[in-house]
C-alpha cells in the first residue's frame, strides 16, 4: 500500500461524518496499519479558509484550529509545497484541471507517488487519463 494524499473534499467528509465509500475507508485503514503516510496538502488549509471566509462552510472552532486538528490522527502528516512542486503543477502532463488548487494537489500526489483520495469530478478524471493515481471517495 502506498502513502496517500488526501484531497479537501475528503478532509470535509471525513470530519462530517459523511458517507465514504468502503474501499476508500479500506484504504485508508491500511495505510493506517501498514505505516504508510497519509499526507495533506497545505492548499487544503487555503480551500478551508477560503470556504469558511465566503460563508460556504461553517466550523464550531477557528479554521486555522480545525485544520491542526487534522494531524493529531496517527500517520497523518503535513505534505511539502515547494516551488519546485509548485512550478511543476504548471507543467502537468495531459489535460490536467484549469483550477490552481487542483493542480498543486495533482502536483503534490505524483511528487509523492500518492494515491489521491477524492470525491473531485475533475480530479478523478484527470486520474482517468493515466496521470495520477485516484481513489474515489
Amino acid at each position: 500500500m502506498q502513502s496517500l494524499l488526501l484531497d479537501t473534499c475528503t478532509l470535509l467528509f471525513l470530519t462530517e461524518k459523511a458517507r465514504i465509500a468502503p474501499a476508500a475507508i479500506d484504504a485508508m485503514r491500511a495505510a493506517s496499519d501498514r505505516g504508510a503516510t497519509t499526507y495533506i496538502s497545505p492548499i487544503s488549509a487555503w480551500e478551508i479558509g477560503m470556504l469558511v471566509s465566503r460563508g460556504r462552510l461553517q466550523l464550531l472552532i477557528r479554521p486555522e484550529r480545525w485544520f491542526a486538528n487534522l494531524f493529531e490522527a496517527p500517520g497523518v502528516q503535513l505534505a511539502d509545497m515547494s516551488p519546485d512542486l509548485l512550478i511543476a503543477s504548471s507543467f502537468l502532463p495531459g489535460q490536467p484541471p484549469n483550477d490552481p488548487a487542483d493542480r498543486i494537489v495533482a502536483a503534490t500526489a505524483r511528487e509523492l507517488g500518492a494515491t489521491l483520495v477524492t470525491r473531485d469530478r475533475v480530479l478523478l478524471a484527470y486520474g482517468g487519463q493515466g496521470h495520477l493515481a485516484v481513489l474515489e471517495c
